[in-house]
């Protein structure tokens, strides 16, 4: 792997220049812009393209839940049925993250990036024309299989052209920042579509937006898929059985807190036991039959990734419920008016882009440790804030500090680990690390919503309003608290510094074995 510069006279000394080490060499490629693209311009768009893909999911996330009570409203959606148009999108997701990713794997990033995308435009369209509320659920559902093809393909396609350095850090760091800004703009535009405007403009106001990411993509991706793999093939039966697993489960979770009787409503434990078998069978078959498996062992043979992917799973889970109940809690509780909330959440845009931006310049620098460490100390601070608001708590004591530690809790964590896999993974696995972390988050969202919504819907009768949101605080608290530790124990993982990628090292490797496996050519 050592390259060295020849040794030609300079034009300015007129001696011959010291040849390159390979840690320098190493060390100037991580902070090289890449050679795929020509210019500083071409790499910018590229950068704002994948990034747009991150926005435009939460966009379509934190804004549904504020245009929602419109859409109730209008389309006379049943209170018990009224989960379902918000659930929907994220339920497909992440469901689907993985097959998804190892399509990017095998037909190339580029292609189910801009497919992704073309089909969210679609369905963003019919969406803002929905008559009822089946109608409603079918095009949210159908949204969603958009961002599940360009969210692992987006992260693919970063990280196969990307090495390991102070670039890649910097450029993750901005794509979690537009995770932030995708949040706050859709709280933005839907409180002021439910204000002045129709409720399918916000549908259209981010078919525009879809619109325009699609162009930007179609003129910066590259060309030439730089991850396809000609030897990739589709695991369908592991694929079925994940979709179904998952789908089967998490519906069965979320619905029992509205069937009429709860989990004594014959189809709910019914699909919940359809939805674990279903997963047992994905782990046989992914463990056993499968000859490429959507999640092969190997993957986990990184070292500490699994707790680390728990503790992703917990702690998004927190943002969930800061993000759902929280809104809820503010408007319901506090009597903050839709504008009004769109103020307070104001810093959570300002004080993503600074710490995004900070923690890509800082990443080479500081341990892992401490980065995922702080973010679960966030996590945990902001769920322990929200449950122990008094009532007339003022909103610069306790909304305004628990927003900057819900930033800091979302953002340095989920930064660093899609550094870290992308990191560990080869090119041909980079469709599934950008599948497997963003499985992880959504289904976090999901899982835990679905089990606050339990919780609250028990607790609200006896306790009232007020106190069974607080009693989803606390079980976020609880998720914060097991997300801090599994991160305090395992996340003993260096700062992400300049370094060979993982196809590099591999090659290094092979090439190393027949060395060590003859003592004679050793001895040459």
């Amino acid at each position: 792997m050592v390259v060295s510069t020849q040794p030609a006279l300079t034009k300015a000394e007129g001696v011959p220049p010291t040849e390159e080490s390979p840690i320098a060499r190493i060390e100037r490629l991580g902070r090289e812009r890449p050679a795929i693209f020509t210019t500083a311009w071409k790499e910018i768009i590229f950068v704002f393209s994948i990034s747009m893909s991150q926005l435009l999911t939460d966009f379509f996330v934190s804004g549904f839940t504020v245009i929602l009570p419109t859409l109730i409203r209008d389309l006379d959606i049943p209170q018990a049925a009224s989960v379902w148009p918000a659930t929907a999108f994220s339920l497909v997701i992440a469901s689907t993250l993985l097959g998804f990713g190892r399509l990017g794997d095998m037909y190339g990033g580029s292609a189910i990036f801009l497919g992704g995308l073309a089909w969210l435009l679609l369905w963003s369209v019919v969406a803002g024309f929905s008559v009822n509320p089946i109608m409603l659920n079918i095009c949210r559902a159908l949204q969603g299989f958009g961002p599940a093809a360009a969210l692992p393909t987006g992260v693919m396609l970063m990280g196969s052209i990307y090495r390991p350095g102070p670039r890649k850090n910097l450029v993750f760091a901005i794509y979690g920042t537009s995770a932030v800004f995708g949040f706050f703009g859709g709280i933005v535009v839907a409180g002021c579509v439910g204000q002045f405007l129709r409720w399918g403009f916000f549908f259209w106001i981010g078919a525009i937006l879809t619109a325009v990411t699609l162009c930007t993509s179609y003129i910066s991706l590259p060309q030439k898929s730089v991850t396809k793999s000609g030897s990739t093939t589709m695991d369908y039966p592991g694929a079925i059985s994940i979709v179904c697993g998952l789908v089967l489960t998490v519906f069965a979770i979320t619905q029992s807190a509205h069937a009429p009787s709860g989990w004594r409503t014959p189809y709910i434990p019914v699909c919940f036991s359809l939805g674990i078998l279903s997963l047992c069978a994905a782990f046989y078959i992914e463990l056993r039959i499968a000859p490429q498996p959507l999640l092969p062992a190997s993957i986990f043979a990184t070292p500490a990734l699994k707790p680390l992917l728990l503790a992703l799973f917990f702690l998004y889970g927190t943002w969930g419920v800061f993000s759902v109940y929280g809104t809820l809690y503010f408007q319901r509780i506090m009597g903050a008016t839709p504008l009004q909330v769109v103020a307070w959440y104001v810093p959570l845009g300002v004080a993503g882009l600074l710490l995004s931006v900070l923690e890509g310049l800082i990443l080479h620098i500081v341990p892992g440790r401490v980065i995922l460490i702080a973010s679960g100390l966030g996590a945990l601070g902001s769920q322990l804030l929200l449950a122990l608001i008094p009532v007339g708590g003022n909103y610069w004591a306790w909304i305004f500090p628990a927003t900057i530690l819900s930033t800091i809790g979302i953002d340095l964590s989920t930064i660093y680990m899609s550094v870290f896999i992308t990191t560990a993974l080869p090119t041909s696995q980079q469709g599934l690390a950008g599948g497997l972390m963003n499985s992880v988050l959504h289904l976090g969202v999901g899982v835990v919503l679905g089990l606050t919504d339990i919780i609250q819907s028990a607790t609200f009768e006896e306790q009232g309003l007020g106190p069974s949101y607080k009693n989803t605080f606390w079980f976020g608290v609880a998720c914060g608290a097991v997300s801090l530790v599994l991160m305090a124990v395992w996340g003993k993982l260096p700062a992400a510094k300049s370094d060979m990628t993982a196809d590099e090292k591999a090659e290094i490797a092979r090439e190393a074995r027949p060395e060590t496996q003859n003592p004679k050519m050793i001895a040459r």
